[in-house]
């Protein structure tokens, strides 16, 4: 196992701690690059699901995972981007304007929802923010001057400063920047003061509070910057479907926005991406599972949630670290082999839970 010994202070904030790091992210982005020219359209569409559920997951970590705020109306948040989106884009508006505006209007709308719910923590937050949920469900659908109500609306191919997005490759290859550009900010953010407040509020909004942390504050910040991430995400995910309508943002959307950090992994950017990626892989592994499964059983209705629920009641009881904790314990087996032991993760069962005081 490599140790790291840092002499000044330019090592410690240093984006990579040293060279092998580099090298591996570094064969990540010319792998992720090359990707879709070696992959079929269909595939290629799905890494484009997965960027961008890997940008929700991204907002959604910042909340949960980093903030400690549990929410359950996401889907409200990423409907506004989409109709704000769809509503721009109608009018003329260049998409890098009408991306910015989505984002701005759905981080206001989370400034909305993070200052009545200030007061709330726990399943009282879960059951406000689903409420929001439910009441932008109803907006969208009974306001079809703007959205288009149960009509829905459609969509045109992205004009990105001159250039047609009018294939999955180039759509992948702007949500690949984007994701880029938006984890470069969320690493800064998590290593700058107002990150290390979301952590201290996350840990113990008590001791947080003695330390001259503004709970109200930094709680609307992290809902605002949620929130924005999702309507961006929105307004990508309007686009790629070309067409969105009220019953694409239900509930069973934000608690799948939601299961996605659980599954991924607690306090980790890299767990967001892992949880995306199995998001938007697992409903096709049981398509393709349904061959080989026994008729009575293939062809029951309720199939995927059924088995998304089991997955996550393992992962709740067996790893509550997430898929992103699973690997920090393999890449750890092979680090210390053989000098690992079994219980040397157990403290961090308890490490990411809030009040720990109360």
């Amino acid at each position: 196992m490599r140790f790291l010994f840092k002499t000044d202070y330019d090592q410690d904030v240093r984006l990579f701690k040293d060279g092998q790091q580099k090298f591996w992210y570094g064969a990540l982005a010319i792998f992720l690059l090359g990707l879709p020219l070696a992959l079929p359209e269909y595939l290629v569409g799905q890494m484009v699901f997965i960027l961008i559920y890997s940008i929700i997951g991204l907002g959604m970590m910042l909340l949960i995972g980093f903030t400690g705020q549990i929410s359950l109306g996401h889907a409200a948040f990423l409907a506004v981007g989409a109709y704000t989106e769809a509503w721009l884009q109608a009018r003329g508006a260049p998409f890098a304007v009408s991306l910015a505006a989505a984002g701005l209007l759905a981080g206001l709308a989370g400034v909305i929802v993070g200052l009545p719910a200030l007061r709330l923590k726990g399943i009282y937050l879960a059951i406000a923010t689903m409420a929001f949920g439910f009441i932008v469900e109803e907006a969208v659908t009974r306001w079809d001057s703007v959205t288009g109500g149960n009509s829905g609306k459609q969509l045109k191919q992205i004009d990105f400063f001159g250039a047609l997005i009018d294939n999955d490759v180039r759509f992948y290859y702007l949500c690949l920047g984007l994701v880029f550009i938006i984890m470069l900010g969320m690493i800064n953010l998590m290593r700058s003061s107002t990150g290390r407040a979301f952590v201290a509020i996350r840990d113990s909004e008590i001791s947080a509070q003695s330390m001259g942390i503004h709970l109200a504050r930094y709680k609307t910040i992290a809902f605002a910057i949620s929130a924005a991430l999702t309507g961006m995400a929105g307004a990508l995910y309007a686009h790629k479907l070309q067409f969105i309508s009220p019953e694409q943002f239900n509930l069973l959307v934000s608690i799948e926005m939601a299961t996605l950090v659980f599954i991924g992994g607690l306090g980790s950017f890299h767990g967001a991406i892992f949880g995306a990626i199995f998001v938007i892989t697992l409903p096709q592994l049981i398509v393709f599972m349904k061959d080989y499964l026994p008729p009575a059983i293939a062809q029951q209705t309720g199939l995927q949630p059924t088995i998304f629920g089991l997955i996550l009641i393992g992962f709740l009881l067996f790893e509550p670290l997430g898929i992103y904790g699973r690997w920090v314990k393999i890449r750890t087996y092979f680090s210390l082999f053989p000098f690992y032991r079994r219980g040397m993760f157990r403290r961090q069962k308890t490490y990411m839970k809030s009040d720990r005081l109360k």
